[in-house]
């Protein structure tokens, strides 16, 4: 049986995905239209886990960038839970920030799961999704006070930043990062300290989902080679956009992204209204 997927088709999806998961304009919503384009079925089991899985690869490289961070929370964590005195650390509390803030979406992930993969798959969703989305970062934006960094950050932030990502998750096309950057922004929380929060509590989410989808994304007809391809060339191509997005919202605004994604959310609509693409 061939694969569902091409690698010509997977390396292309890997550029997609490195690029799009970490800015706030949804990955998953360029992935569904750029599948699309080249005639592959959206909402087809296969396809779904596979975009899933090449998301590991963003993952890794954000793993591999933040590497010293992550040593020193998770060296903090362990401390922690080795010895009372060392619970009062911040880096030993955010890691059980994190941990909490990952329950809601796993519970909303699997309980949602057949309307996921489902109707809430459709280029529909996502062209509203891009355009409510867009709406939400920007009065975001306009009305956070940016006057908080990263130390500042407390169980509240965590557990609301963090349950922002079921919007991501059931309105493909509003964006995780968007949503957790947009949530923290509200709660004033400056752009870099917002941008960092949103991959940290990215990282079990993401990672989670991936290996859950594995079985169905290699079972239902996608090839080893095409996984391995897409998820390499996502790893690489994230890491350079994980890089350039730290450094363009230390200096600028997120209303380059609002515009981006307006232009998107139309062009979908125009595509899907004139039979381009099918929903």
């Amino acid at each position: 049986m061939s694969s569902a997927i091409s690698i010509g088709q997977a390396t292309i999806l890997g550029i997609v995905e490195g690029i799009t998961e970490f800015l706030p304009v949804s990955s998953t919503g360029h992935l569904k239209i750029t599948e699309g384009l080249m005639g592959i079925p959206v909402d087809d089991t296969s396809v779904v886990g596979f975009t899933a899985v090449i998301q590991v690869g963003a993952i890794a490289a954000v793993l591999m960038y933040f590497f010293k961070d992550i040593v020193r929370i998770v060296s903090a964590w362990g401390r922690g839970l080795a010895h009372r005195e060392q619970r009062h650390h911040h880096d030993y509390t955010f890691a059980w920030w994190v941990i909490c803030a990952t329950i809601p979406i796993v519970i909303v992930g699997l309980a949602a799961k057949p309307f996921i993969e489902g109707p809430l798959a459709s280029l529909w969703v996502v062209a509203g999704s891009l355009l409510v989305g867009s709406g939400v970062m920007w009065v975001a934006d306009q009305m956070g006070r940016h006057k908080r960094g990263e130390d500042d950050t407390g169980f509240k932030d965590a557990m609301l930043v963090g349950c922002s990502q079921i919007l991501a998750l059931l309105f493909p096309g509003f964006s995780r990062s968007g949503a957790t950057m947009s949530t923290a922004l509200i709660l004033d929380l400056d752009r870099v300290a917002a941008t960092r929060l949103s991959f940290f509590l990215g990282i079990p989410a993401l990672t989670g989902a991936g290996l859950y989808e594995l079985k169905d994304a290699v079972g239902a007809g996608v090839g080893a080679a095409p996984l391995v391809v897409g998820t390499a060339v996502s790893f690489v191509v994230a890491y350079a956009s994980i890089a350039w997005l730290l450094k363009f919202v230390a200096k600028h605004s997120f209303n380059a992204f609002v515009i981006y994604r307006i232009a998107i959310g139309l062009l979908l609509f125009g595509l899907l209204g004139t039979g381009v693409l099918t929903a």
